[in-house]
């Protein structure tokens, strides 16, 4: 099982559309894969017609019951979607407090990790939707991920957001005792402006190698995808954007296997 997180610590720059449309083409390859909503405004819920002011079972159950949590109660609280291959743990608004419920409590930052390890074997993908800030939610969602993206919309408002995130990361790799591997992934690029285009020039120069070489460009048909509730790549397959997504799964499984063949014995 691959946990892909998706994190930034600006709102509004695509992460919940990165994680429908990526795990979405996941799978459409015929993997069996899990998005997981860890965002208290549960943008990703809304996506799929869950109401996070009323959902039952959700990601803030498992921080309620980490002491006690079994598969059976862990498999309540994943719905199937209306899509082959593509369950869905939903956020509750209640995750908006756990950051004082956090403090002084063990071992909250591991919850999720803890939680995906009874399920290894059912999914081959998790896509992890993080709230646009550092607390504990997102801190277990980059405990539990195996790789991060960081979408970053092409404006030059998110390069501070940008810098504050590769920030928290170098904090994050200290704690981990080791580093953590993540991609940028620049969003809602309009090549019509000069701003957008020399944003795109700056995240290049400034991040170089943790860049993925494409971009994802502007897309109405994206939030046509939302407001409809279907998967980008059902809504629309041979739209700008999801070709643009294609183009990133494929490069990154390439990434991937060389970081693999990178790794010691």
């Amino acid at each position: 099982m691959q946990v892909w997180t998706i994190a930034n610590q600006k709102g509004g720059v695509g992460k919940t559309t990165t994680t429908v449309t990526m795990g979405g083409l996941c799978a459409e390859q015929g993997k069996r894969v899990l998005l997981i909503d860890l965002d208290p405004h549960g943008s990703l819920s809304s996506y799929f017609k869950q109401d996070p002011d009323t959902v039952s079972h959700s990601t803030f159950t498992l921080f309620q019951e980490r002491k006690s949590l079994t598969p059976e109660l862990l498999h309540e609280c994943i719905v199937d979607t209306p899509f082959d291959n593509l369950s869905l743990i939903p956020a509750s608004t209640a995750l908006a407090t756990l950051e004082r419920q956090a403090i002084g409590q063990d071992g909250m930052g591991l919850v999720i990790g803890r939680a995906l390890a009874m399920i290894r074997d059912r999914y081959d993908q998790v896509l992890i939707d993080c709230p646009p800030l550092v607390g504990v939610l997102m801190i277990n969602a980059l405990a539990a991920c195996d790789q991060l993206l960081v979408p970053v919309q092409t404006e030059h408002l998110s390069l501070k957001g940008l810098e504050r995130m590769t920030h928290t990361l170098e904090m994050m790799s200290r704690s981990r005792k080791k580093p953590l591997d993540y991609i940028i992934v620049p969003t809602m690029f309009d090549r019509r402006t000069q701003a957008s285009v020399s944003s795109l020039r700056i995240i290049r120069n400034t991040y170089s190698d943790r860049v993925w070489p494409g971009k994802i460009p502007v897309d109405t048909k994206l939030r046509d995808a939302s407001k409809a509730g279907v998967p980008p790549h059902l809504f629309e397959p041979g739209s700008r954007a999801v070709e643009a997504y294609r183009s990133l799964m494929k490069w990154q499984a390439n990434y991937l296997a060389e970081q693999a063949l990178r790794m010691p014995l």
